[in-house]
């Protein structure tokens, strides 16, 4: 969407993706960001298509556990915007601690962003954010937020703290209405290289 909004408005935005677990996996910065979508389904004429695009919109992966210095340091941005929850993300884990980097899970990775960027900005209320969760649940952004509430109370963060993240940060609700199965390794061979 993102990438669509740039090329058919002035959005003029990118992506800063991280990878919330430790993976060897190589990173998406090995290519310039650059990644493929398959879109397929029905079309309104009840004909199935598939449509191929290009996406730019990603201009960097942060591997948060070996650059959780940088993965901070996003929080200082004065638009930044952007969390996924996923489902392993869900339990609460009162082993984690503030000063973990990163904490394990991603309600705690969520926390210690948002209250980076509470510090960095001295509380400014209008440096909340509106985080979209992608996650395929009802009410998705009420459930992330239910998550977040059981770190900062079990930390025990300060009480402007927890006025700002609530009241100054939007959790929207998202209709998530594509699912990604990931690459198509069978067919990536029968593919042309460009």
């Amino acid at each position: 969407m993102v990438d669509q909004l740039n090329e058919k408005t002035d959005f003029n935005s990118g992506i800063t993706l991280v990878r919330p677990i430790d993976s060897s996996h190589p990173s998406i910065n090995q290519q310039n960001g650059l990644n493929t979508a398959i879109t397929r389904g029905i079309n309104e004429q009840k004909q199935s298509v598939s449509n191929i695009r290009i996406i730019n919109s990603v201009n960097r992966e942060i591997l948060i556990y070996s650059e959780y210095d940088k993965f901070l340091k996003c929080a200082e941005f004065a638009n930044y915007n952007g969390f996924r929850l996923r489902k392993r993300d869900r339990n609460i884990d009162h082993n984690v601690r503030l000063e973990d980097t990163p904490a394990s899970s991603f309600p705690a990775k969520l926390t210690q962003f948002l209250f980076h960027r509470f510090q960095h900005f001295n509380g400014d209320s209008s440096k909340g954010l509106f985080i979209i969760p992608c996650e395929l649940i009802d009410y998705n952004g009420d459930k992330l937020q239910e998550f977040v509430n059981p770190t900062w109370t079990y930390w025990q963060l300060p009480a402007d703290f927890i006025a700002w993240l609530n009241s100054s940060n939007t959790f929207c609700s998202t209709l998530v209405d594509r699912i990604v199965t990931g690459y198509p390794k069978n067919e990536s061979k029968n593919w042309k290289k460009n």
